[in-house]
């Protein structure tokens, strides 16, 4: 038979499930029968309820992957980010159940009161509050909804997913650019007063607005939002250290320059903390443009070379004599310590426990470009001496990777535009988009933005912002009088000041009494 192929049984059949997908199955009905056993338990076991509640919580968990996935592709491969939010679900609903029961008993020891009265403060908003914070008001919302269903299947009630609803999406949007801990007190108010105003439209409701109940609903639904906002206090901090999160709070903290490793890199290398703030500049004005954070794009440019503090003299910003430390090593070595700076820097980051987007932002700062001007010298050498090995491209390259995010992308161009603006004798506006210009296309044929998601609109807006604030920074001045300075030495004298006659100061100079004369 034409075109057939015999297996011999050493052909290895192709699974019928993927690794990943078993993996994801695998935490889908792990957190499956998490939420299942929080949701069941104190109930008497039927097992039509049973599975019926297993296949209406697999059926959500399921849905909200699909729309996350839908939403941020990235999460496919993002397992961290999958067992987060399973994590966030069914720890919401771990905790509301203990709280539950801590409430329940004293409502029973009590004698008299409602056992479902403790319901309004039952602190489900939590998980909603910290995927804002953690990850995004997308993924909150989500939450929120999945949270108030199953919350509704919980407690067989459904008018309660509406008290929840509300609860959880104001504590999303309470917290959106949460810049310090204390907002998150402030969420928790919003919690609080939202709680409140639907706990009586649905006294309202259900024809119990005027009982003697109202006044205790109202109180614990005040009293919620204050649990939720100690709560998110006090495990903000415990998720960011162990999935290595960074939060706009978390952010803003490592953005004061009186950080013990900013204060290391000013002393160190003055000029790279110099360089670092002006990249910062840049990126930030670039960042809303391009629908990134751009208060993670300013500290990560602030962080970006701190590799430098290990030999700040080998780079060029940082050297002040005329002999550069580059003229009596081989151009290959100098390519070795330029390219050092980024795994020292790895490293410096790991130590002062800086978050995983920094350090890979660090890691990526470079990419896999070439150190163009060693490469051309070691060529040169190489030609007139053929007794030398030979040169190749790999050795002068960085290790990589290549940007993976917009941030990393926009840290790898300034980085490179706000260098290279220093050559310019006049860095007027049209020679600085002539500069960016290059210096971009390059990127780009190099193939080092590939891997980023930035699109064609995104650098042409990145580029327009570049060349506004450079144009910004070294704008003209005019010239001032009496302050012309033409070859004079002002190490070993005091600089001359100007006699009440001279006709460049126009009479309006006093000299000070005790100044010497001049000639």
């Amino acid at each position: 038979m034409k075109n057939s192929k015999i297996n011999n049984g050493n052909t290895p059949k192709k699974p019928l499930v993927s690794k990943e997908t078993s993996i994801k199955l695998s935490i889908l009905l792990l957190f499956t029968g998490l939420l299942c056993a929080s949701i069941l338990i104190g109930r008497e076991f039927i097992f039509e309820t049973t599975l019926g509640v297993l296949f209406i919580t697999g059926l959500l968990l399921l849905i909200f992957y699909k729309d996350l996935n839908r939403y941020t592709p990235a999460i496919e491969q993002d397992y961290k980010t999958i067992i987060l939010v399973g994590i966030l679900i069914t720890g919401n609903f771990i905790i509301a159940r203990a709280f539950f029961f801590i409430y329940e008993i004293s409502t029973i020891s009590l004698g008299g009161v409602d056992p479902m009265l403790p319901i309004y403060l039952l602190p489900l908003a939590i998980g909603p509050m910290l995927a804002a914070l953690l990850i995004d008001i997308h993924t909150a919302i989500l939450l929120a909804v999945v949270t108030s269903l199953l919350a509704g299947l919980w407690l067989n009630s459904p008018i309660y997913p509406i008290y929840n609803f509300a609860a959880g999406i104001t504590a999303a949007f309470g917290v959106i650019r949460c810049k310090r801990r204390s907002a998150i007190w402030r969420g928790g108010l919003y919690v609080s007063l939202v709680s409140a105003f639907t706990a009586v439209a649905i006294s309202l409701l259900n024809n119990t607005f005027f009982s003697l109940d109202t006044p205790v609903i109202l109180a614990l639904s005040i009293l919620n939002g204050l649990q939720v906002a100690i709560l998110v206090s006090a495990l903000l901090p415990v998720f960011e250290k162990f999935f290595k999160l960074s939060t706009d709070i978390s952010l803003l903290e490592l953005l004061d320059l009186n950080q013990p490793l900013m204060q290391e890199l000013l002393a160190e290398a003055p000029s790279t903390y110099h360089h670092s703030v002006v990249v910062g500049n840049l990126v930030e004005s670039a960042a809303e443009a391009v629908g990134v954070n751009p208060l993670l794009a300013r500290v990560s440019a602030y962080y970006h070379d701190i590799g430098k503090i290990k030999m700040p003299e080998y780079f060029v910003e940082n050297q002040t004599g005329d002999i550069s430390r580059h003229e009596s090593i081989a151009p290959r070595m100098s390519a070795l310590v330029l390219i050092s700076h980024v795994k020292e820097g790895v490293e410096l980051a790991k130590q002062h426990n800086l978050p995983q987007a920094l350090i890979d932002i660090i890691e990526q700062h470079h990419g896999t470009s070439i150190q163009s001007y060693f490469y051309q010298k070691a060529k040169e050498i190489h030609e007139s001496d053929n007794t030398t090995p030979p040169v190749q491209e790999e050795d002068f390259r960085y290790p990589g990777p290549k940007p993976k995010t917009r941030v990393a992308a926009l840290i790898y161009m300034a980085d490179s535009v706000e260098a290279a603006s220093r050559t310019l004798a006049e860095p007027t506006p049209p020679k600085l988009s002539a500069l960016i210009d290059r210096i971009v296309n390059n990127k780009i044929i190099d193939g080092q933005l590939d891997e980023c998601e930035l699109t064609l609109k995104d650098i042409r807006e990145i580029k327009t912002h570049f060349v506004f604030i450079l144009s910004s920074i070294y704008h003209k001045r005019i010239k001032y009088p009496d302050f012309e300075i033409e070859n004079e030495d002002t190490d070993t004298k005091p600089a001359a000041v100007p006699e009440a006659g001279d006709k460049k100061n126009n009479g309006g100079s006093r000299k000070h009494p005790n100044h010497p004369k001049t000639a």
